[in-house]
């Protein structure tokens, strides 16, 4: 029986799903298999947690300038990104380790960076033996995301190869794969018929407009955009972010064009949908909508990590990033005025369960 340990974190909605799924993937293909998914931030212990989560979806509504500092000192400025490295070992590797040691996996799989880099510093060190891979979801900005000790590195964009090669080494293992985003999105469905199922009109446009999980972003500015477009409809995400969708349901009473949803399982659906996303958060989010045929525009929240990230998206032509409200309306004119064509089916790619899996079977190693 294979035991297969995933370490997550709750940080939004873009670490816990792929993790959900690779699970579910990996019990597919190895009914037997003994599949754990964990929280790394649970498990590292109350000051880790407190650290990195405590107070997390209040400082990015609320202060996303100081999420924006947090970041580049930890990541981006070499002086402090070994330091913020040892401080992750010091706040997480006790209760890393003795997770793996009462779990005792054939292999562990991360799918959130903070993770990713104390396995990896973890395996240097000789103190993990268990081959470890890292599921990576996020297009650029993968300092943390990938690592030269972790064995098998899954990329959901085949963009981010380069930049994974020259953290981890030229002859790391990366992997293009399928599997860490809904099944759905591999077919996805014709856009009158998600608009049925949906309950939207089915004339005019209809642009979705997302927070991510959280619902962070400005998202009044998004959707006053889209009503200055005649005729279309805003489609507002918040996420579990009820303040957000409150304020929101005051903002915009008793306007028929604006539909507020919270957390939704239907993302392909509302993808499909719509002629075009209006996001914030980066991730996956704008891979499923490319996947839809759906034009992304990346605005609202140009901090930290996403920063980066729209400087790929602008450099690989995957989305359009707008930094203010004029910016947005003229992206939206150009996203409207023609549709968007799907890409090829990603069905043909490797599956991620499989991908782990052969990583057992290729370099066998005692459980711990």
């Amino acid at each position: 029986m294979t035991r297969v340990l995933i370490v997550t974190a709750d940080i939004g909605a873009g670490h816990d799903l792929p993790a959900e799924l690779l699970a579910g993937g990996i019990r597919a293909a190895e009914p037997g298999a003994h599949v754990v998914v964990a929280d790394a931030l649970v498990a590292a212990g109350r000051a880790a947690r407190a650290v990195t989560r405590g107070g997390a979806e209040t400082v990015l509504e609320r202060a996303p300038w100081l999420y924006d500092i947090q970041y580049w000192l930890v990541a981006r400025w070499r002086p402090s990104r070994a330091l913020g490295g040892a401080l992750a070992m010091a706040l997480g590797a006790r209760g890393v380790r003795g997770l793996i040691a009462r779990e005792r996996p054939d292999v562990i799989v991360s799918t959130y960076p903070g993770a990713t880099e104390v396995l990896g510093r973890l395996r240097r060190a000789g103190h993990v033996t268990a081959p470890c891979a890292s599921a990576i979801t996020d297009l650029a900005a993968l300092r943390w995301w990938a690592h030269p000790d972790i064995d098998l590195h899954l990329i959901t964009h085949a963009e981010s190869r380069a930049e994974v090669l020259a953290v981890a080494g030229p002859g790391a293992d990366v992997r293009h794969v399928r599997g860490l985003v809904r099944p759905e999105f591999e077919d996805p469905p014709s856009r009158a018929a998600a608009r049925a199922a949906l309950g939207l009109p089915a004339s005019g446009s209809v642009v979705l407009v997302s927070g991510g999980g959280w619902g962070v972003g400005d998202l009044a500015a998004a959707a006053r955009a889209v009503l200055a477009v005649p005729g279309a409809t805003a489609a507002c995400l918040c996420g579990t972010n009820a303040g957000v969708r409150a304020r929101l349901a005051r903002a915009f009473a008793g306007e028929p064009r604006v539909r507020l949803e919270g957390f939704t399982t239907r993302m392909c659906d509302w993808l499909a949908a719509a002629d075009a996303l209006v996001h914030s958060t980066a991730g996956l989010t704008v891979l499923e909508a490319e996947l839809c045929g759906t034009w992304a525009i990346s605005f609202g929240w140009g901090v930290g990590h996403i920063r980066v990230n729209n400087r790929a998206y602008r450099r690989f032509g995957l989305a359009t990033v707008a930094r203010t409200p004029a910016e947005l309306a003229a992206a939206l004119r150009t996203a409207l005025a023609a549709p968007r064509p799907r890409p090829p089916s990603i069905a043909g790619l490797e599956r991620a369960a499989d991908a782990v899996l052969a990583l057992t079977r290729a370099t066998p190693r005692p459980g711990q």
